[in-house]
């Protein structure tokens, strides 16, 4: 019975600190595998802008973010609006199994007893297993190349003021907590 205890301690533990640890992605420079944003300077005023969101990530949220960072670079870069000549989010779908094919089977093993000696002992199943389920995991990139100019964006339906874009979202922008 200790043992048992012992193990659904364990593992109620491990789930409890994974599911702490994970979140929507923070508005951060990529880190490969964990997402975030990445740029690169195809000109002068000229950029390539991408946010990478994990499976928790709406895509919402991942297209804010990317005309966030361009607001950032536009601003960083010194001029006042930019245009988005070309944009496209991907979404990038999987099944994830959980739980356990083992439902009904029985779990076997043998311990050493001092009174007793060894021991076989079963368990129909550990209580924590369940039946296999699947559920959909979907994550989403979007990109965008921007061109930066001087001045008002005049009537472009697909120009932006970086200093509005960037006071809108930035109430919206939930950056790393460590």
């Amino acid at each position: 019975m200790l043992r048992k205890l012992l193990a659904a301690a364990a593992i109620t533990t491990t789930l409890g600190l994974a599911a702490c640890q994970n979140g929507p992605t923070p508005y951060q420079p990529g880190a490969g595998y964990q997402g975030g944003y990445t740029e690169s300077r195809l000109e002068n005023d000229r950029f390539r802008v991408s946010f990478k969101g994990n499976s928790l990530t709406n895509r919402e949220t991942v297209e804010n973010y990317l005309l966030f960072r361009a607001a950032e670079l536009t601003l960083q870069n010194g001029y006042d609006t930019f245009t988005i000549v070309n944009r496209d989010t991907d979404k990038d779908s999987r099944l994830r199994s959980s739980g356990s094919p083992f439902m009904g089977s029985r779990l076997s093993y043998t311990y050493y007893h001092p009174r007793y000696g060894w021991v076989r002992a079963w368990e129909p199943y550990p209580y924590w297993w369940g039946p296999e389920s699947y559920d959909e995991v979907t994550r989403y990139e979007a990109f965008a190349e921007v061109v930066m100019s001087r001045g008002q964006k005049g009537s472009d339906p697909n120009a932006f003021d970086a200093r509005q874009v960037s006071q809108n979202l930035a109430g919206n922008i939930q950056r790393p907590t460590s």
